[in-house]
C-alpha cells in the first residue's frame, strides 16, 4: 500500500518497531522508529503469546500497554504534519495520538475475527466455546460478548490513565470500539472469507487482501532449486507456519515430513531461520524461504498456520488447505475455510503424522475440495484489493 500510494503521489512515512528499518527503507519508504523496539522474532514472546487460553492477555497486558507511553509519544512525533494516518489496531496510541493532533486516521483490519460481530461470531482463541451461543441467536451472543467486555475493561487502565494525562477524553474502549477510526476502516480480505455484517462500522470498505511477499526490493526472488524440484515430479505438499508461528514451530516439520512419506507424497518445507528436520528422500525439499506466490500455485495441499496473510496467498492459488492454528485469529480462520469447503483443519495441541496424514489423504482423494478452492480463487482474482484500498484512501483525503 505504502509503494502504491507513493506512485500515486503521496509522501508515506511507515513507523513500527526498529527492527522492520532496513526492509522499509530498502523499498524506497520512509521510515520512523516506533517504541517498544523488541525483536518480532523473539521465540520466548511468541511461545507466550501463542498460547490458546492466556496469548491475547499476555499480548496486550505485558508486551503493547506498558509500552503505551512510549508508542504514544513517537507516534506523536512521527504524526506531527501527516494528512492521514493507516494504524494497525494493536497500535493503541493511534486513536490518542489521532484525537491530540486533530488527525484524521484509518483502521487496517485483517481479519474477520477483528470485526467480533454478533451477526457473524468469531471463534475466539481464549473462550472457543462461545462460539456455540451464536445458535440461540445473535442478540444472546452479543450479551455474552459485553459480558467479556466488562471482564476486561481493567485491562485497559493504562490507555485511561494516559487519555487523563493528555487532556483526551477519558472514556475507552480500544478492543471493540477505539480500533475502528471515524474515517475510514479498510477490511483488508476477501468477501468470500467474511461477508460485510450489520454490526461492522457504517464506514467500511472492503478492498480485499493486499499481497506483498518480496523479500527485498527485487521483484523476482524465485530459487534455481525450488523451480528444479517443482519441474521434476508432480505436485509437491507445501508446509508453512508463516512469518510468526514459524519462529515456535515445535515438532510441526518433523511431523510434516513424516506424513509426507506415509503418503508416499512430495513436499516443499519452508522452514525461516529453523533448522531442517531429517529429511533422508530426495522428494522432500526443505528451504529457509520462498515466496508464496511463487510456490502456492504448485502445491497439492498448502498446510500452514492460518494466519491472514497466508490465507489469502492460498486462497488466491486456489489449492486445497490444511490449517494448524497456532493462536490469534487463526483458529477462526481455519473455521472459516472449512465452511467455505477449501480445506480442514487440526488443532496444533493434535497434530501429528497421523493426524496430519489422515487430513491429507482426505483432501487429496476428495476433488470438491480442490473445485471450491479454484472456485474461491476465482472470486479473488477478480478482486484488486491494492487498488480498492489506496482508492478508499485517496476519497478521504480528498475531502477535508
Amino acid at each position: 500500500m505504502a509503494l502504491e500510494l507513493q506512485r500515486r503521489g503521496h509522501r508515506v512515512t511507515v513507523a513500527s518497531t526498529g527492527f522492520y528499518r532496513s526492509k522499509v527503507e530498502e523499498l524506497g519508504i520512509g521510515f520512523l522508529p516506533l517504541r517498544p523496539d523488541w525483536d518480532p522474532n523473539d521465540r520466548e514472546l511468541i511461545r507466550q503469546c501463542e498460547d490458546l487460553k492466556s496469548g491475547p492477555e499476555v499480548l496486550f497486558r505485558k508486551l503493547v500497554l506498558p509500552h503505551l507511553r512510549d508508542t504514544y509519544d513517537d507516534l506523536l512525533s512521527a504524526a506531527a504534519g501527516a494528512d492521514l494516518m493507516i494504524a494497525g489496531e494493536l497500535v493503541f496510541a493511534a486513536p490518542l495520538v489521532a484525537e491530540k493532533l486533530g488527525l484524521r486516521r484509518g483502521s487496517a483490519i485483517l481479519s474477520p475475527a477483528s470485526f467480533l460481530s454478533a451477526h457473524d461470531p468469531t471463534v475466539l482463541v481464549n473462550v472457543p466455546w462461545l462460539i456455540h451461543v451464536r445458535k440461540a441467536g445473535w442478540p444472546v451472543y452479543r450479551a455474552a460478548l459485553n459480558i467479556g467486555r466488562m471482564g476486561i475493561r481493567h485491562w485497559w487502565d493504562p490507555v485511561r490513565r494516559l487519555r487523563r494525562e493528555q487532556g483526551l477524553r477519558v472514556d475507552c474502549d480500544p478492543l471493540f470500539r477505539d480500533k475502528f477510526s471515524p474515517d475510514l476502516v479498510l477490511a483488508l480480505f476477501s468477501s468470500c472469507l467474511a461477508q460485510p455484517q450489520p454490526d461492522w462500522p457504517s464506514h467500511t470498505v472492503q478492498p480485499g487482501f493486499v499481497y506483498f511477499d518480496r523479500q527485498g526490493p527485487q521483484a523476482d526472488s524465485s530459487s534455481p532449486e525450488l523451480t528444479a524440484f517443482l519441474a521434476s515430479g508432480p505436485a509437491p505438499i507445501v508446509f508453512s507456519l508463516g512469518s510468526t508461528a514459524v519462529h515456535n514451530p515445535g515438532d510441526f516439520y518433523e511431523a510434516s515430513v513424516e506424513a509426507t512419506k506415509r503418503l508416499g507424497a512430495r513436499a516443499v518445507l519452508l522452514l525461516g531461520s529453523n533448522a531442517a528436520p531429517q529429511v533422508g528422500s530426495p522428494e522432500i525439499l526443505a528451504l529457509p524461504y520462498a515466496p508464496f506466490s511463487q510456490v502456492f500455485p504448485h502445491a497439492a495441499v498448502i498446510v500452514h498456520q492460518g494466519g491472514s496473510g497466508t490465507i489469502g496467498q492460498a486462497l488466491l492459488a486456489g489449492r486445497p488447505m490444511l490449517i494448524v492454528p497456532y493462536g490469534w485469529d487463526q483458529p477462526d480462520n481455519a473455521a472459516r475455510v472449512e465452511r467455505l469447503g477449501v480445506g480442514l483443519h487440526v488443532p496444533r495441541s493434535k497434530y501429528s503424522a497421523g493426524t496430519a496424514a489422515a487430513a491429507l489423504e482426505r483432501l487429496l482423494g476428495d476433488s470438491r475440495f480442490a473445485a471450491r478452492a479454484a472456485q474461491a480463487s476465482a472470486q479473488m482474482q477478480a478482486e484488486d484489493g491494492l487498488t480498492a484500498a489506496c482508492d478508499a484512501i485517496d476519497a478521504v483525503l480528498a475531502h477535508p
